[in-house]
């Protein structure tokens, strides 16, 4: 199992300099105070996003973020 949560993962891509569809996504998910930030699981994360990111114009920018979460932590 990884040790760092997705979340942990996510804040190391925030620039607010960018306009990075992940950069974006990290810069808002900071401000989500409900974000679950200790999950290291896809599919609550994923459940948690549909349901409650606004911010997120598309999942597809999640799946992306997820599979350079994978790289760094495989």
């Amino acid at each position: 199992m990884h040790h760092l949560s997705f979340y942990q993962f996510l804040m190391t891509e925030r620039n607010p300099n960018s306009h990075h569809e992940i950069a974006e996504f990290a810069n808002n998910a900071f401000l989500d105070q409900s974000f679950p930030k200790q999950s290291q699981e896809y599919d609550e994360l994923s459940r948690y996003l549909e349901f409650n990111a606004s911010y997120l114009p598309t999942m597809t920018i999640f799946d992306e973020a997820w599979e350079m979460y994978l790289d760094k932590t495989n």
